[in-house]
């Protein structure tokens, strides 16, 4: 299909220019950090996770000096607990998976060939989560505070306050809110590929980059969740004696080992797919040919995702499960091999097929693999049961991560950094000290971790903060210890390179590696994005599309100007990207910094059990998000439709499924099942282990679970009902919702009235505190349908929300169609299955 595209005169650009730059401008002064600018909050997110990386680095420095020789002083052991803790703790939550997020938010819309991803102010929300709850967990360390039982918090000493202290209270709940930063942008990055693509960009014409992302913010919707179930379990047993993990009164620790690998396997390949993807982008451009394989690649990333859930229990090999577990997970452990090797053959078959140019990012990328390589081929060997047991807990283990997650994650995002910093800035970093910091890093990485597998393999046990002479360590950690700074100077040379003044390139050139890929159209002298969205129709359009660079920036596609005044980006369709919406994007906002302050309150409030100021917290960020709700979303526009371009009209104003709203409430309510299912796994996992779960215990009986569901049923019908009758009149809707409203309220009072009823203690032993917590948690989620109910009574009555401008109810109703499964399953479970099971 032919397309005419849009003529402006000179005058005319210049004046869409200036009105782009007044609605996308960046605020000056102290309102710059109201931002809610992609780039921005990119770059803010970018370089406090590679902050908080400097400091886990400097943690690990000083442990490798405590290390270097036997029976050293340097460091106490208790503070040598806490610096290795803090170490794996940072790297893993405050920088591994953050950096991808901050580089996702940062290049997606210009790789789209969007203005913006569908929720700036989400992201930004997001972001401020991440940095406070980020301080206030590595800032604990300078208080004598920080968690000292490993960044995995095994139970029991984690949970016991006298060896483990208030650190663990400051790890489960400092990371409990960075993890609400990680999967507000995993809501951000799915709709965003999802919903936000340029015209004619269909799916199977997305950029590797893309493709990546939206298989790891999948990801994270699925392995995020359970680590948040288990930190739930775990801090009600710390705060309030439930005894989850407490082995006298029918708890298991082992139940944490399977909530926290069900996360942290898949953490690992959350943190590979994305370096994957940045070769993606990086192997093709140098190999100046398209990436070979390009539907292989996708498929082999997919696999590599799923097969990842399958592989948590080769870190329980030594727990003493049944011997059939330990064949299938090390089956899958292997299994993980092949779709994982694609990926590396697909890069080696582009060079090779290409005309490589040798480079910095190129150095930084094939070092990378080839360590990855080598941490991959020590995974097979500790998939391998046999030698699991032999190796489990020493040294080897060490080496093993290390390389997979340097090689698999640093040295591709140092890759990435060289590659996007003309993207950036406008200007490339040196060649000279690029290839100087990758030496540096490479062979340092490799002098520090390489000598670890031999002293693992000599019996050299993990986390130990000294060891005796002439047993054959000594010079193993020696040479580690020199390894590791020699690394860490490479590090140094890398982060002077881009902090060093840089001269500004004589003519500027918006795409100086001659990539194929949209984002190289983007201007990093303006804040607006792509100046005007194209139309695509390859997958390396700056290649396949003649002038189309000179096009977007002449403004001759759809929305080259701001007449309304109001930040917009296109919403096309998922498969085909046809454009359907002119989305309204929210701009700089204080309420996004108050929501995050706010709720870290909360959480920090709740470490040290500060009731009044927990309560207080909870209030101001309830009324944030409300006023953030109330301004910001579901807007009833002066127009039905605008015109974005090239004679085409589009509304403004969508709701249900081709709405960007109902996408990210679907993905949010994902993510939550996925918790509500890990809640569930433990009352069935405790079954399973004991001979009488219930211990002879009283459960909740019959008719109150039985009520419970029958009223939160009920409750679900009236608010479809509710959502049917706004399309008639508000008057029934509004009827409908107060009543929606009472049997909402009164189906959260009979959950609880059951375990209430029936005096079941939940310190006394693990049934009825798995009952409580089931209930509570359904509850809590009635709660919440309840508030969006009076929303949208609220929204009714005020005018925002009529039978044509229906999002709110919508968005609700889909919300309920979830609070109707969790509150089946849940009072299903508590109050037949003891009978069942009987």
């Amino acid at each position: 299909m032919s397309i005419e595209l849009g003529n402006f005169t000179a005058e005319e650009r210049a004046a869409q220019e200036e009105r782009l730059r007044k609605v996308w401008g960046t605020p000056k002064g102290l309102r710059y950090w109201t931002s809610v600018n992609n780039s921005e909050i990119g770059l803010w997110y970018a370089c406090t996770a590679f902050a908080f990386m400097l400091f886990a680095g400097g943690l690990g420095l000083l442990m490798r000096l405590q290390l270097v020789v036997p029976n050293n002083n340097f460091l106490s052991a208790d503070f040598f607990n806490q610096a290795f803790t803090l170490h794996g703790t940072v790297m893993m939550f405050l920088f591994a998976v953050p950096i991808f997020e901050a580089i996702a938010i940062f290049l997606l819309p210009s790789m789209l060939g969007a203005r913006e991803l569908p929720f700036p102010r989400l992201s930004a929300f997001g972001y401020w989560s991440f940095l406070l709850g980020g301080v206030f967990v590595c800032g604990s360390i300078f208080f004598n505070a920080a968690p000292n039982a490993g960044w995995f918090m095994y139970p029991p000493l984690a949970t016991d306050e006298k060896y483990s202290g208030i650190g663990a209270d400051i790890w489960l709940l400092g990371l409990s809110f960075i993890e609400v930063a990680s999967i507000a942008a995993a809501v951000e990055i799915i709709v965003g590929i999802m919903k936000c693509r340029a015209p004619g960009m269909r799916i199977n014409l997305m950029p590797m980059f893309a493709w990546y992302l939206l298989i790891v913010a999948g990801m994270i919707l699925f392995a995020f969740p359970p680590l948040i179930a288990g930190d739930l379990l775990f801090e009600m047993e710390r705060m309030f004696d439930w005894p989850f993990f407490d082995v006298a009164r029918g708890g298991d620790p082992l139940l944490w080992q399977h909530l926290f690998w069900i996360f942290g396997h898949p953490e690992v390949y959350i943190i590979f797919l994305p370096a994957i993807a940045l070769m993606a982008m990086i192997v093709p451009t140098f190999s100046q040919r398209p990436i070979v394989g390009y539907s292989w690649i996708v498929l082999a990333a997919v696999g590599t995702g799923f097969l990842s859930f399958g592989l948590w229990v080769h870190h329980m090999f030594a727990t003493g499960l049944p011997q059939i577990s330990l064949a299938f997970f090390s089956a899958a452990s292997e299994a993980v091999v092949i779709p994982t090797g694609v990926q590396i053959f697909v890069f080696v078959a582009t060079m090779l097929a290409g005309r490589v140019i040798f480079s910095v990012p190129m150095l930084f990328g094939t070092g990378g693999l080839i360590i990855f390589v080598i941490g991959g081929l020590t995974g097979v060997m500790v998939a391998l049961v046999p030698f699991d047991w032999q190796a489990h807990d020493t040294y080897f283990v060490v080496a093993h991560l290390h390389y997979v997650l340097i090689g698999g994650m640093l040295f591709p995002v140092v890759a990435g950094i060289y590659y996007y910093f003309p993207f950036v800035t406008g200007k490339k970093l040196s060649d000279a000290w690029g290839k100087a910091a990758f030496w540096l890093m490479f062979t340092g990485f490799n002098i520090a971790f390489f000598p670890m597998h031999l002293s693992g393999l000599r019996g050299m046990p993990r986390r130990v903060f000294t060891y005796p002479q002439d047993i054959g360590w000594d010079w193993f950690n020696l040479i580690s210890t020199v390894g590791a700074f020699v690394f860490a100077a490479g590090v140094a040379t890398f982060v002077i390179d881009i902090l060093r003044p840089k001269p500004a390139p004589s003519e500027p050139n918006l795409n100086p590696w001659n990539s194929g890929t949209l984002e190289w159209t983007n201007n990093p002298a303006e804040d607006w994005g792509m100046r005007s969205v194209p139309i695509i129709s390859s997958r390396y359009p700056l290649w396949d599309q003649p002038n189309l660079q000179a096009d977007i920036e002449a403004g001759r596609f759809y929305l080259p100007d701001a007449k309304s005044g109001r930040r917009e980006t296109l919403v096309t369709s998922v498969l085909d990207a046809t454009p359907i919406q002119c989305l309204r994007v929210g701009g700089t906002s204080y309420v996004t910094i108050v929501a995050a302050l706010a709720l870290g309150g909360v959480f920090i409030a709740l470490t040290f059990k500060w009731w009044i100021a927990t309560i207080i917290c909870s209030i101001i960020t309830f009324a944030a998000i409300v006023t953030w709700l109330w301004r910001g979303t579901a807007q009833i526009p002066e127009a039905p439709e605008t015109d974005v371009g090239l004679g085409l009209k589009l509304p403004i104003y969508v709701s249900g499924p081709a709405s960007v709203g109902w996408w990210a409430m679907f993905i949010t309510m994902v993510g939550d099942g996925t918790a509500f299912a890990s809640l569930i796994f433990g009352y069935f996992f405790y079954w399973t282990v004991h001979d009488d779960f219930t211990a002879a215990a009283q459960g909740p009986g019959v008719v109150w679970p039985i009520t419970a569901l029958v009223l939160f049923v009920a409750a679900w019908g009236l608010t479809l009902l509710a959502r049917q009758l706004n399309e008639k009149g508000p008057n029934g809707a509004r009827i409908a919702l107060v009543a929606a409203i009472i049997v909402t309220l009164a189906a959260c009072g009979a959950g609880l009235a059951g375990p209430y009823l029936y005096a079941m203690d939940p310190t006394a032993h693990v049934y009825p505190a798995t009952v409580w917590i089931v209930a509570i948690w359904a509850v809590v989620h009635g709660v919440v349908g309840a508030i969006m109910q009076l929303y949208c009574l609220a929204r009714s009555l005020a005018g925002k929300m009529t039978g044509e401008y229906d999002q709110d109810i919508r968005n609700v109703a889909l919300y309920w169609h979830f609070m109707a499964f969790t509150a089946v399953v849940t009072f299903a479970v508590v109050g037949l299955f003891p009978l069942v099971s009987a």
